[in-house]
């Protein structure tokens, strides 16, 4: 194989003070090209979303899987919790309530 040709726009032009092209756009005077210029599309820029869908069905489940032991069980605790003090606290503001606990002022 031999190395490509660099692509240069522009026509002739005026050579500058140190032996640079010094005029349009895209003929700066750079090194020429070594090696081989290839392009290619990479895979993750033909199809982006490829097996999006899928994936994300069977990784939330997962994950959540993982972790529904971490959050589950305090959830359920402050839930019962928070059941208990809203009863309790009915109750202590209720006519029985205040007759069994309440003080005399």
């Amino acid at each position: 194989m031999r190395p490509s040709f660099p692509m240069r726009s522009g026509g002739g032009g005026e050579i500058g003070k140190y032996g640079k092209y010094l005029g349009e756009w895209g003929n700066l005077g750079s090194q020429t090209q070594k090696g081989i210029a290839s392009f290619a599309l990479s895979s993750n820029r033909q199809r982006p979303l490829a097996g999006t869908l899928h994936a994300a069905i069977f990784n939330v489940f997962r994950r959540f899987s993982h972790q529904v032991l971490y959050i589950a069980p305090p959830m359920i605790i402050g839930y019962f919790t928070m059941q208990w003090a809203i009863e309790r606290n009915e109750y202590l503001n209720s006519k029985a309530g205040i007759k069994e606990f309440g003080t005399d002022e």
